[in-house]
């Protein structure tokens, strides 16, 4: 049995905007699969270290020299796959500040404020809820007024900022 093909209605122009973006789309696209690392700027790379490892329990998953004098240190919180480099300063540059790098995730944002609270980490006083205002990610000058779900802020050794969030 032929299956007859339907003629083009002569009314109809061939598609080739959408074909355009088609081709345009996969040339655009790249084999870039997950995010690797994420570069925080320290002062002290030892005290920095001490403070991922003591303070917040991450485990040290690289560490060696390279280069003429430099040394490169990666930290995770245990499981993650994601590692955070404790990086010197770029040229020119101090370490810190008051950016927000990225955010964690935890279980049990209770615990986890207490916890870091109690080994003298500079973490926020009280965990950000529905209802109340916090800080902005960008500046401490913006507020974001109702965030959800519940987060605060901690500071590393050389001010650097992170969030953490509580997991749905």
């Amino acid at each position: 049995m032929t299956t007859k093909k339907k003629a083009p209605s002569p009314n109809r122009k061939p598609d080739r905007k959408r074909r355009q973006r088609a081709v345009a789309g996969a040339a655009n696209k790249t084999r870039i699969s997950e995010v690797g690392t994420v570069f925080v700027p320290v002062g002290n790379q030892d005290r920095a270290l001490e403070f991922y490892l003591d303070k917040l329990g991450f485990q040290k998953r690289a560490d060696f020299a390279y280069g003429e004098g430099s040394r490169w240190i990666e930290v995770a919180p245990p499981g993650a796959i994601n590692t955070i480099s404790l990086v010197p300063p770029s040229e020119g540059k101090s370490a810190g500040g008051d950016r927000t790098h990225c955010a964690f995730v935890t279980e049990d944002i209770e615990a986890d404020h207490a916890t870091l609270r109690a080994r003298g980490v500079d973490a926020d006083a009280e965990i950000a809820r529905r209802g109340k205002r916090r800080s902005g990610l960008v500046s401490v000058a913006a507020s974001v007024p109702d965030p959800v779900p519940a987060q605060f802020f901690f500071r590393d050794p050389d001010g650097n900022r992170f969030l953490i969030v509580q997991s749905a």
